[in-house]
């Protein structure tokens, strides 16, 4: 049986669909060494020409070294796919709604460019995540916003929500299979439910109940999509005690060169609220967006520092064809886009470690992983800690007393 090596770039979602195509495959087999693979999928991201470059550099690595055949899905194979295609660098480019024919696909003998559905809604129930010790779960996918510097709903398609009673199986599945965490991704994660006369708040609800749910982990949500329904869970000991919630500027006029809808009055008096409740609160923003003059800059530094700030996901503006912001003027220059990155990122980096230093209580780890000897895991507040032990402790839950606060990151022995 051929082996098959997955190569997940990109976001959680790209992480559960990779996922949902080792699950389907039944003519293969997976590996998790590259050096063993007949076949490599690449599962691909393109919201930034820093991804497609990634993904180009793989390729090549790929070529380079042993020549496995390769196929290409994901985000990029709607906008780089067929010109890689056409250059013969992969053997075929399929969209993410034909994984579930993944065995069908591999099998062909012919090049082929298959983009698929951008409406499709996954049907696929996972039980089992490769080399996890959480799961994701994908609960919507696609977008209905229009922010001028993204390409992604060209590629994701609008937003639309897989059928809760699948969400539910899928979780119970994995439940009784041993997880307790769960990270539930989309590519607009809290427009769940918008058509179905549901919600994301309502079905963390309904997932919590689920025996062996320990706790839920979101990806990034919009600030309009904290509700009051949402707030009414955000004391519940199953959810985690950080949100990422994405503002990408904190300069109301960068905001309106976005076409963002968040308005950064009613963002802070949100994550003050949040932060009142003893979130962690992480952002997403983009550095160097068109129109980003020193002043706006200044301003929106002198925001975030009134912000209560603990995480960040922080890039440098990337232009994409066909979105408006690719043609929004003045540019600003790249370097002076990485120097306010390294800006935010030291401001919040600061931020994070006085929350540390702030926080008394005891820290509920996941431990997912052992490098160089230690045990790393995630806290309720999705800060890393480095754990020291004799024992085996991948997969376990570790509550922690007594811990050390470092500038990288929380240190403890168990």
């Amino acid at each position: 049986m051929k082996k098959v090596y997955f190569k997940t770039f990109g976001c959680r979602t790209n992480l559960y669909d990779s996922q949902v195509m080792m699950s389907a495959m039944q003519e293969y087999e997976v590996t998790e060494i590259e050096s063993e693979a007949d076949v490599v999928v690449i599962n691909s991201c393109t919201v930034t020409n820093g991804a497609d470059s990634h993904v180009r550099s793989y390729i090549s690595h790929v070529e380079n070294s042993g020549g496995a055949k390769i196929f290409l899905t994901g985000c990029g194979a709607h906008t780089k796919g067929e010109k890689l295609l056409e250059q013969g660098r992969v053997a075929g480019v399929f969209g993410q709604s034909e994984k579930l024919k993944i065995d069908e696909l591999l099998n062909k003998e012919e090049p082929f460019y298959e983009p698929g559905d951008l409406n499709y809604i996954d049907e696929a129930v996972v039980d089992d995540f490769v080399g996890k010790s959480r799961a994701f779960i994908k609960i919507q996918e696609g977008c209905s916003f229009r922010c001028s510097y993204c390409i992604i709903p060209h590629v994701r398609g609008d937003a639309r929500s897989m059928d809760e009673s699948k969400i539910l199986e899928q979780i119970e599945k994995l439940a009784r299979n041993g997880f307790g965490e769960f990270i539930l991704t989309g590519t607009n994660v809290g427009s769940y439910g918008q058509k179905t006369d549901s919600s994301i708040a309502s079905l963390m609800k309904k997932i919590s109940q689920i025996r062996g749910v320990r706790r839920i982990r979101l990806g990034s949500v919009e600030p309009i999509q904290i509700t009051d329904e949402f707030k009414e869970i955000l004391g519940e000991p199953w959810l985690e005690k950080h949100l990422h919630i994405a503002l990408q500027h904190t300069s109301p006029q960068m905001l309106k060169f976005m076409n963002r809808r968040n308005v950064y009055k009613q963002d802070r008096e949100l994550f003050e609220l949040l932060a009142t409740k003893g979130f962690a609160i992480g952002t997403d923003f983009i550095t160097g967006h068109p129109g980003e003059t020193q002043a706006l800059w200044d301003e929106a530094m002198k925001n975030v520092r009134d912000l209560p700030l603990t995480h960040l996901h922080a890039f440098t503006y990337s232009k994409r064809d066909n979105t408006p912001s690719a043609t929004m003027k003045p540019e600003v220059n790249g370097s002076v886009a990485k120097e306010r990155l390294h800006e935010l990122e030291s401001i919040v980096e600061a931020k994070n470690f006085e929350f540390r230093n702030a926080f008394k209580g005891n820290l509920d780890i996941l431990v997912e992983s052992e490098k160089e000897g230690l045990f790393v895991g995630y806290d309720q507040h999705f800060n890393k800690i480095l754990i020291d032990s004799d024992e085996d402790l991948i997969g376990n839950w570790v509550n922690l007393e007594d811990y050390e606060v470092k500038k990288e990151s929380n240190y403890g022995r168990v």
